[in-house]
C-alpha cells in the first residue's frame, strides 16, 4: 500500500490558510464612507439636536405654505386677540397673526445664522490652521490678529455699521457677525494644528516634498473637523443670539423680521406681562435653537474626547442590561450556582 507523502501544498491546513487569505475584502461604498463621517453625531443627544435643527430648517423652507396669513397683513378689528382657532398664536396690537410672524422669522433667523457662521468658520480655518503650521513671525503675526479681533466688541459694531445704512441687508449683518466671530475658532484650531504639525505623517509627507496646501488639505484637515464642526456649533449660537440681540434693541430695522423684532414690537407696546402669546412662543424659539446647538455639541464633545466617549459608551451599555446608570456603587449581576452534579458514591447508594 502506497501512502501519500505531504509536501505541505494542498494540506488542509494549507487549504484553510488559502482560503482565509483569498477571501474577498469587504467593498467601501459610500454610504459607509457617509456613516463614518456622521460617527460623531450618532449619540442621542445628538440625533436629538438635529431632529430639532432639521424643523427648524424645514419651517424656514416651506413658510410660504405653513403660515396661515402674510405676516404683515393688518386686522384692525381683531387685535390683541388670545390664541384661536382661527389665529393659533393669538395677533398682535394691530391684528397681525404671531404664528405666521413667528413662521417668517424662522427664515431670517437661519440665513442669518448660517451665513455667517459659514463666514466665520473659513476665515478661522485659513488664520487658525495657517498659523499652527507655519512658524516664526508669520504663525505670530496670524496669532496676534486673532488677538486683536478676539477683543473687539461685536454689538457697538454692529450699531455703527447699521446706522450707516437706512435699511442694512441680511447679508451684510452676517458678514459683521462673522467678522467679530472666527477668532475663537482660529485660536482653538492654532493650538490643534501646532499638536499635529510634529506627527510622523506630519513629518513623513513633508520629508516627501509635499506641498504646504496638499499637507494642510489632505493631512491635517481629516483630523481636525471635529474641531471645525465644534467651532462651527459655538459660532451659529453666537451668530443667532447676536442677530436677535440687535433686533430686540432696535439696532436692525423692522422690515427684517425675525423672533428679535417680535420681541422689539411686544415690548415697544407693553405686551410685558399681560399679551403673553405676543413674546413667549418668539422666546421659547430661541430657546429650542439654542438646546439644539448645545445638543449637538455635546455629541460632538464625547466624539472628540475619547475619555468621554467610553464614558457614554459604558453608560448605553449598562442601560442595555437594566443596570442604573447613576447608581453611586457599582452593581454586579450575578449568575444563579449551578446544582452540583450527583457523585457516583451516591448513585451507587
Amino acid at each position: 500500500m502506497t501512502i501519500p507523502t505531504s509536501t505541505g501544498v494542498g494540506t488542509p491546513e494549507t487549504v484553510a490558510v488559502l482560503a482565509v487569505d483569498t477571501k474577498p475584502q469587504k467593498k467601501t461604498t459610500f454610504w459607509s464612507q457617509l456613516k463614518v463621517s456622521l460617527a460623531m453625531f450618532s449619540n442621542p443627544k445628538s440625533a436629538a439636536g438635529l431632529i430639532i435643527m432639521g424643523v427648524f430648517i424645514l419651517v424656514a423652507i416651506f413658510a410660504p405654505l405653513i403660515a396661515p396669513y402674510d405676516p404683515n397683513a393688518q386686522h384692525l378689528n381683531e387685535t390683541l386677540q388670545p390664541p384661536s382657532f382661527k389665529h393659533l398664536l393669538g395677533t398682535t396690537h394691530i391684528g397681525q397673526d404671531v404664528f405666521s410672524q413667528l413662521i417668517y422669522g424662522t427664515r431670517g433667523v437661519l440665513v442669518v445664522g448660517f451665513l455667517a457662521t459659514i463666514m466665520a468658520t473659513i476665515v478661522a480655518i485659513i488664520v487658525g490652521v495657517t498659523a499652527g503650521y507655519l512658524r516664526g513671525w508669520k504663525s505670530e503675526s496670524l496669532s496676534a490678529l486673532s488677538n486683536v479681533f478676539l477683543v473687539i466688541p461685536g454689538l457697538p459694531l454692529m450699531i455703527i455699521v447699521a446706522s450707516q445704512f437706512q435699511d442694512p441687508p441680511l447679508a451684510l449683518i452676517a458678514a459683521v457677525l462673522g467678522l467679530t466671530g472666527w477668532a475663537w475658532g482660529a485660536r482653538v484650531l492654532r493650538a490643534q494644528t501646532m499638536s499635529l504639525r510634529n506627527r510622523d505623517f506630519i513629518q513623513a509627507a513633508r520629508a516627501n516634498g509635499e506641498p504646504l496646501h496638499r499637507i494642510i488639505l489632505v493631512e491635517m484637515l481629516p483630523n481636525l473637523m471635529a474641531i471645525i464642526a465644534s467651532s462651527f456649533v459655538g459660532t451659529m449660537t453666537a451668530a443667532v443670539l447676536g442677530l436677535t440681540t440687535l433686533a430686540f434693541i432696535g439696532v436692525i430695522p423692522v422690515s427684517n423680521l425675525n423672533w428679535g423684532t417680535i420681541l422689539f414690537w411686544a415690548q415697544q407696546n407693553n405686551a410685558f406681562p399681560d399679551y403673553w402669546w405676543w413674546y413667549v412662543p418668539a422666546g421659547l424659539c430661541i430657546a429650542l435653537l439654542g438646546v439644539s446647538l448645545a445638543l449637538i455639541n455635546f455629541g460632538i464633545d464625547e466624539y472628540v474626547n475619547p475619555r468621554l466617549r467610553s464614558a457614554g459608551e459604558r453608560a448605553r451599555a449598562m442601560k442595555r442590561k437594566g443596570m442604573n446608570v447613576n447608581a453611586a456603587v457599582t452593581q454586579v449581576r450575578t449568575e444563579p450556582a449551578a446544582t452540583p452534579a450527583a457523585s457516583p458514591e451516591s448513585n451507587t447508594a
